[in-house]
């Protein structure tokens, strides 16, 4: 029995709770107030915990205060959903309790889970009771009022464990909702399954040599950190295989050409002709190129025939790339397709057009996401319901765009405090996120985005006030029996609900969306959009849209075809 923690025993804690959480994931998910198969709580919390687990499953040797900050750093970049920014700030809280700690007894563990439960209740501006916070909150209270210095950090954990299961049962007494579905709170439940496997890797129970899954996130890093080139690697003896890669910004000369009539084409496909890998577009006077070629020379020549360089980067392709392979071997043995594709991401990202505003919206479903891009938004996020990005993917998509500001349109409540700690984290423009609950609140609040005042406050608070006017209902089909909002729910039934009402119940998908917008006064409303899911029949879906015209005459419906999993139909109000 272990009588402190140091950083390899808090690594295998780390371990051992991914690997217990793994195996109930799915009952996690499955404690879902709507009857609906859309629970991801156990998928967010398991992603969440495994980025900080990945960030120090090699551990060697460091001290207990190393290896907490750098987990707490993987779950702040990999935390997904309202549960696992949670649980991430739980264990940023940990880590910060166990600054200037080698090693842990139970009075430093009580000290640096009690930040622990202080810094989750400061990561949300409304803390409710009856969730996890409760959970974590009650348990560490216990364990630090009944333990003693002398206890075992097992005897301290076994409270804690004791005190998450009796904590998670009287969720429902605090939380209306949950009485009336049944359940109990699931991010609770994530939690007791985390500190299970904790408790078994203080009895010595944890597989040393075994990853306890793939959950890592994916971070790009930073490109602009480039290393000194190694010379060696084209000697006097060398060949020349792949060339140059030539970058320029090219400004028009009126001495030398008519800029307002001048074509781009003929200059595009001489560069063609003559290099591969080809990037060539006029931004008003400048012309922007990136190309590769054996004889840079011949093109700068070209070039300026029709102006003079603002800027100018030859590279010897086979240094250039020594960064992402450390021996000559790779080098040679990289296809030049591979080069050419990273050379031109590199590039775009480079002359990426600059604005003041830029936005940032998360969607699922190749229509809906084809949909928000028709909007105008710079960059949509894969993800919603039971599919929660992570705050790596939304750092990826802020390094993507060139703004001063960033407007972030989550487009679901678990989705919106993740969104936001994304936004503390990155640091290239300021991240204002539109607290946008449902796809029907992101729709409307960016089909109407007005940055015409140049104030952030006042765009961010007009963007929410018209997505708050919005009204979003899902059909869906349920996943259990049950009797919620006064509706007889049956299995395998389609139910229409709204953010806060089950509405309706009926066998028949198209039948139960007709119902949801009679429920929901459909001819009250301009437009209606119907945005059919990935289960959702074309053909079914035009029925149903002509059948709601027909009843409803003075409201217009328009289908998309979304694709979106989860819901077969979202129908947003306008």
């Amino acid at each position: 029995m272990a009588k402190i923690v140091d950083g390899t025993l808090f690594m295998h804690m780390l371990g051992e709770g991914v690997r217990t959480l793994d195996a109930n994931r799915q009952l996690v998910n499955d404690l879902n107030v709507f009857p609906i198969p859309d629970g991801d709580t156990g998928d967010n919390m398991l992603s969440t915990i495994s980025s900080g687990f990945n960030a120090v499953a090699d551990t060697d040797g460091e001290t207990l205060e190393e290896v907490a900050a750098k987990a707490a750093e993987g779950m702040l970049l990999g935390a997904r959903g309202n549960s696992g920014v949670i649980l991430s700030r739980i264990f940023s809280g940990i880590a910060s309790g166990f600054s200037g700690n080698a090693t842990a007894g139970t009075k430093e563990l009580g000290k640096a889970f009690e930040c622990g439960v202080k810094e989750a209740y400061n990561a949300v501006s409304e803390p409710v009771e009856g969730t996890m916070l409760t959970v974590i909150r009650e348990s560490v209270e216990r364990a630090n009022a009944e333990a003693v210095d002398d206890d075992t950090p097992e005897e301290y954990f076994d409270i804690i464990l004791d005190e998450v299961k009796k904590s998670l049962k009287r969720t429902p007494e605090l939380l209306s909702v949950l009485k009336e579905a049944g359940v109990v709170d699931s991010g609770g439940a994530g939690l007791m399954y985390i500190v299970e496997g904790m408790v078994k890797a203080l009895r010595g129970e944890y597989l040393a040599n075994e990853m306890p899954g793939q959950h890592a996130f994916s971070d790009d890093g930073d490109n602009s950190r480039k290393n000194l080139p190694d010379l060696s690697l084209f000697t006097e003896d060398s060949e020349l295989l792949f060339g140059y890669c030539t970058e320029f910004l090219l400004r028009l000369q009126r001495s030398k050409v008519d800029i307002e009539n001048f074509d781009i084409r003929p200059f595009s496909d001489f560069l063609n002709d003559v290099g591969e890998s080809v990037v060539c577009f006029k931004e008003g006077s400048i012309i922007k190129v990136h190309v590769h070629t054996p004889k840079p020379g011949d093109i700068l020549n070209f070039a300026q025939r029709f102006g003079e360089f603002l800027t100018l980067k030859i590279e010897n392709m086979t240094l250039q790339h020594n960064e992402n392979t450390p021996g000559a071997e790779k080098v040679s043995g990289s296809s030049e397709a591979d080069i050419a594709g990273q050379e031109n991401e590199e590039f775009a990202l480079r002359m990426r057009p600059h604005k003041k505003f830029a936005t940032v919206a998360v969607a699922a479903g190749e229509g809906m996401k084809e949909t928000f891009l028709t909007l105008g938004v710079d960059a949509v996020i894969d993800g919603g319901q039971s599919m929660n990005p992570s705050a790596a993917d939304f750092l990826k998509a802020f390094k993507s765009i060139d703004a001063e500001y960033i407007l972030v349109f989550p487009n679901n409540g678990n989705i919106i405090l993740t969104a936001e700690q994304a936004g503390a984290l990155y640091t290239g423009a300021q991240i204002c996120v539109i607290k946008t609950k449902t796809i029907g609140a992101g729709y409307s609040a960016l089909s109407m985005l007005d940055v015409s005042s140049g104030d952030p406050d006042e765009i961010v608070a007009m963007a929410e006030q018209i997505g708050a006017e919005a009204v979003t209902a899902h059909v869906a089909p349920a996943s259990r029996d049950a009797v919620i909002d006064g509706v007889c729910v049956k299995k395998d039934d389609f139910i229409g609900f709204t953010e806060e009402q089950v509405y309706v119940d009926d066998p028949d998908r198209e039948e139960a969306a007709f119902k949801l917008c009679k429920a929901l006064d459909a001819g009250d409303m301009d437009v209606i959009l119907i945005i059919g899911g990935a289960n959702a029949d074309a053909e079914k879906a035009e029925e149903l849209r002509s059948r709601l015209e027909s009843e409803f005459k003075r409201t217009e419906f328009i289908y998309i075809d979304g694709g979106q999993p989860v819901y077969d139909y979202i129908l947003i109000f306008e």
